[in-house]
């Protein structure tokens, strides 16, 4: 048997990684029992030595297997990356160690799987036949608090006019969307901008995995929970929602906003839970109310009854490449329809945001 497979065995009689390479490596030195343990953690607990040395490099963002080739997102786009994963049958075998490490089951009669590894990392997958061209694998390391506020602003994620408005935001308890398309940004900012939230207040964090990190001493976090074998034990997020607003809850924030739970978070914003925030994918501003009326299934005047009275501000996050900036604020309106009118715009990253002082009348009541 192999060292590795010997540390796979203590591990899975219940021995902590640590206590099962000790068992298991015959190391003949500090340097080499630590080298072994390296290994040891990505092979045992991560996603496999090359993957999660990728995994775990510095400003990535993605790694994707697909059809035997493997990709990685440094933030500026995927690239293929020349590593042998070996036949379908390996890949296939990787997703579905991947799956038990994250507490899911993936085969035939449950093809498609969310969950996150011991390790931090998000996991998705999917196995043929729903993926025709072979297993689909999709990980992404869950680093949303490496960034504070004021960091973001430096990196160009706002200017100096856009990040006083976020403030207010904050500062006046607005309810907003953070809205973008999928890796802009969103959850990024959401978590720099509950950093600002005081002390004081507690938060309750309501998501599929627990990808918002904030900092922020006071933070409940709470993580939906799928089916087990047997079809039972679900926790959808709607019923978190509902659990949250029994927490005495200063802010509730939901990761993001797929399904049912929108017509719950809106109802949970129309009783009083003011400063509370969801991310949301769209394409704009402006096609926020069309999202929400699609995943909620109400009617355009009850979105616009409910999400009027709910909702203060949509923020749109946008990247080009390796950019990603707020590119629009938007004020929530409408008595027969929802409408989201953008206040603030800055149309590139190189440029100022128009419609500040505006933004800050609004939201603050006062300009600069």
């Amino acid at each position: 048997m192999s060292a590795l497979a010997e540390v796979r065995r203590w591990v899975a009689g219940g021995a902590r990684l640590g206590v099962a390479v000790a068992a298991g490596v015959n190391a003949a030195s500090a340097p080499a029992l630590l080298e072994a343990m390296d290994l040891a953690r990505r092979e045992v607990e991560g996603a496999g030595d090359a993957l999660q040395r990728l995994l775990d490099s510095p400003g990535v963002t993605d790694v994707v297997v697909h059809a035997g080739k493997l990709w990685v997102d440094r933030g500026g786009g995927v690239h293929e990356v020349d590593i042998d994963l070996g036949p379908e049958q390996a890949v296939r075998a990787l997703a579905v160690r991947l799956a038990a490490l994250a507490g899911v089951r993936l085969d035939d009669s449950s093809p498609i799987v969310d969950g996150v590894l011991p390790s931090g990392v998000r996991l998705h997958a999917v196995v043929p036949p729903v993926a025709a061209d072979g297993t689909s694998i999709s990980l992404r390391p869950l680093r949303p608090g490496d960034f504070s506020f004021d960091e973001l602003t430096r990196l160009g994620m706002c200017d100096a006019g856009t990040g006083q408005v976020l403030r207010e935001l904050v500062r006046r308890r607005a309810n907003a969307v953070v809205a973008g398309s999928t890796g802009s940004g969103k959850t990024t900012l959401l978590a720099a901008l509950l950093g600002l939230v005081g002390n004081e207040e507690r938060i309750v964090c309501i998501e599929e995995a627990a990808e918002l990190r904030p900092v922020h001493p006071h933070v409940v976090h709470l993580q939906q929970r799928a089916a087990n074998v047997q079809g039972r034990g679900e926790v959808p997020l709607a019923e978190l929602v509902r659990a949250a607003m029994r927490m005495r809850p200063d802010r509730i924030v939901l990761g993001e906003a797929r399904g049912a739970e929108v017509r719950q978070m809106l109802t949970a914003l129309n009783t009083g839970h003011g400063g509370s925030w969801f991310t949301l994918h769209a394409n704009s501003a402006e096609d926020v109310p069309a999202r929400l009326a699609s995943l909620s299934g109400l009617a355009p005047g009850e979105l616009a009854l409910h999400g009027n009275a709910a909702l203060d501000a949509v923020v749109y996050v946008r990247r080009e490449g390796s950019a990603r900036w707020v590119s629009q604020i938007a004020a929530v309106e409408g008595r027969d329809a929802m409408r989201c009118i953008p206040v603030v715009t800055r149309a590139q990253p190189d440029q100022r945001a128009a419609g500040v002082e505006t933004g800050l009348e609004r939201w603050s009541g006062s300009s600069p």
